[in-house]
This record gives structure tokens, sequence and C-alpha cells, in this order.
């Protein structure tokens, strides 16, 4: 899968370093494969490894209450994950779990420090990277209670169709396995409202559903029923 970006905080970190910066961080740490439903990083522990995705999808996921948990969000490849714990020291923030195969590589802790001291560039473009995923929660927060649940569907449906999109026939298909809940926890709604939200797409056209991978048939008029305005590159 190539990296991917869009204006609203998106942009896979990998794709923000200029190119030798880009090579010589790739050949940190110590390349992992792992197989779906594999567990890249746990909640709670006390590492500290910064993980970089070269190929695969990954969930973000946080414990609530009791046995529950809510998807924060999808990272693709030239995304980096354990960044926050890798920074500040703390246990780690939320899980990260592979949808797929996915094949990462895995950065000590020491190892990144030095890089970064070697490499200030970077640093700056790791910390630009935090900023712009926190604008982008903050712009989430405020959707959601902005928003219709159809809306905010729709927008997470054309985020990962130019994230996670692969073209097929006269569609995008949204290779992603996310079930309906996780769609619900990720919009911050219920489970019966996204149903419903899925079931009208569908219905009018605008995308296909099957095997827990929605297509989008119709770009443009998924975006209208988003209410962008603003194209995602």
């Amino acid at each position: 899968m190539t990296h991917s970006s869009d204006p609203h905080g998106r942009a896979a970190f990998l794709d923000t370093l200029p190119h030798e910066a880009r090579a010589a961080f790739t050949r940190l740490g110590t390349l992992r494969r792992y197989a779906e439903n594999d567990v890249l990083i746990h909640e709670g522990d006390d590492a500290q490894d910064l993980v970089v995705l070269h190929e695969g999808l990954v969930k973000v996921t946080t414990r609530l209450d009791g046995d529950r948990r809510r998807l924060l969000d999808i990272k693709t490849a030239g995304d980096v994950v354990g960044e926050i714990a890798a920074m500040d020291l703390g246990p780690r923030s939320a899980t990260v779990t592979a949808c797929g195969e996915v094949h990462a590589t895995v950065v000590p802790r020491h190892e990144l420090d030095s890089f970064l001291i070697a490499h200030p560039r970077t640093g700056m473009a790791l910390n630009g990277m935090l900023c712009r995923r926190l604008r982008r929660a903050d712009r989430w927060r405020l959707e959601f209670g902005e928003y219709p649940v159809a809306v905010r569907l729709a927008r997470v449906l054309v985020e990962l169709a130019a994230t996670c999109g692969v073209p097929e026939r006269n569609s995008v298909r949204i290779d992603v396995n996310l079930s309906q809940p996780e769609y619900a926890a990720l919009i911050g709604s219920r489970t019966r409202s996204v149903q419903q939200a899925f079931a009208r797409l569908r219905d009018d056209g605008i995308i296909g559903t099957g095997s827990r991978r929605p297509y989008v048939r119709d770009l443009p008029r998924l975006r209208k029923a988003a209410a962008l305005s603003v194209p995602v590159a």
C-alpha cells in the first residue's frame, strides 16, 4: 500500500520527511511481521518503543469501563504508533491491533533518541505530526456535537476511502475490516444509528456493503453527504 495523506491531519509521517531522512529513518529498529488480530502495542504497558508501519493497517483502541473498548483511529502504511510513550516516558495510552498482515519496524527508545539528536528535522516532523493529530481530534470532537450521525459516518468513509481505498472497477473498496459497532465507536454513535446510516447510503446507491468492507460507488455524492467542500487528496 502506498502512503497517503489529506488536509485534515492524516498525512503519513514518512511522507513528511525529506528523502534522505526518510531512508535513514526506515533503517532503524527491527523489522517484524504481524498476522491479523496480533497486538502490536498493549494499553498500560511501560514499553517505550516506536513502531513504524510499512505495510498493512492497524486499529487503535482504548479501554472504557468494564470490558468495553472504543475505537480511536485507523493507522496505515507510513504512519507511526506508540510515539507518545516513546516521547514522554509514560505508559501506553491505547492498544494497537493488526487489521490484517502488517509489516512494521520496532524502534527502541534509545535508538530513536540518538537518531533525533542527529536529525533534528525528523524531530520537528514528529512534533508536527502530533500537532496535526491534536488539531484533527479537536475537529472531530466539534463535529460529534454539530453534525448528525449520517454526516459523521460519511466523513469517516470519505477519509478511509482516501487512506485505505483500493480501486475496483467503478468503485473504491475500503480495505479495512471494521464492524458496524466499531464504526459507531469511531464516530461516537450508537450501533443502531450507524446501521441505519449505512442502509440509507446503500439504498441511495452511494456505497455497497459486504464482508465488513464497504465499497464507495459514488464518491462525489458521498462527499456531498459528508457536507465536504474541499476534496480529500
